[in-house]
């Protein structure tokens, strides 16, 4: 058997990341011959850690909390997306570059439009937060031609920032969320929130049956933001599909075959 190419997935914590299985069963099903493990990395130790795995020949990794802005700044080459974001998710390696790119959005509006067949374009999406979750998917979904995308924060400033970072891809309103009215289609949950069972202070009458309300965290059981979406009557749906399309879209990177996503989310369900 010949040697496997090395991946590796960067995070402080990382024992939780589900990307492994995820791409042991992309490299199962595509026959790519490939290695893909988790790299707990010492808070003060990303630019080593990263270095050593070039000089091991590793031939990229995925980057996760908290060294996303790290693997930005530290990246030779990005891709268009990745200096949208300023934020680096995806790392590969070929020779002296270091190439940055950021998947999150592609696999948040993957999930949305092509999984839960719903189309933002038109829509009045709702974006919740201004940190660097709410930075990686904001460009993504201008893209898809809301009729309205507004972000909604506890800081207004930082909201605001954000704005203007993003205007040359459209007009982003900012909010409080004491000053939200009104329904819309789509409301994304890209606070830490539910990492601590809590949530924005949202009111009912933001959502209906008609609205879907995205949380970019998963888990087994659906977060408070989730519950309380429900409970006004709207559809729910959790991050997994997100991180399995941002991972394709990593996998497609990296090895230049696009993977089927349908039965790995399906198996990681199950």
């Amino acid at each position: 058997m010949g040697r496997k190419d090395r991946y590796v997935v960067m995070g402080n914590p990382i024992a939780h990341s589900k990307s492994p299985q995820i791409h042991a069963q992309f490299a199962e099903q595509t026959g790519e011959a490939l290695t893909y493990e988790r790299m707990l990395v010492p808070l003060d130790g990303f630019a080593a850690a990263m270095r050593a795995l070039i000089d091991g020949g590793a031939k990229g990794a995925n980057v996760t909390v908290p060294f996303k802005q790290q693997a930005h700044a530290l990246a030779t080459a990005l891709t268009e997306r990745a200096g949208a974001a300023g934020a680096v998710n995806t790392l590969s390696f070929h020779g002296k570059v270091i190439l940055g790119d950021n998947t999150d959005g592609a696999g948040l509006t993957t999930d949305i439009v092509r999984n839960c067949g719903i189309a933002l374009r038109g829509k009045r999406i709702l974006l919740l937060g201004a940190g660097g979750a709410a930075r990686g998917v904001l460009s993504p979904l201008l893209h898809h031609e809301p009729s309205e995308l507004v972000l909604a924060n506890r800081s207004v400033d930082k909201a605001e920032l954000l704005a203007q970072r993003f205007a040359a891809d459209g007009k982003v309103a900012v909010s409080e969320y004491e000053g939200l009215d009104g329904r819309f289609d789509v409301i994304v949950n890209a606070t830490a929130a539910s990492l601590a069972g809590e949530m924005p202070p949202l009111a009912p009458a933001l959502f209906d049956a008609n609205t879907l309300a995205y949380d970019m965290m998963y888990g087994a059981e659906p977060t408070v933001f989730m519950q309380f979406a429900q409970q006004h009557g709207a559809m729910v749906r959790d991050g997994l599909g997100m991180l399995i399309e941002q991972a394709a879209e990593s996998f497609y990177l990296w090895r230049g075959v696009r993977p089927d996503t349908a039965p790995v989310f399906a198996a990681m369900r199950g």
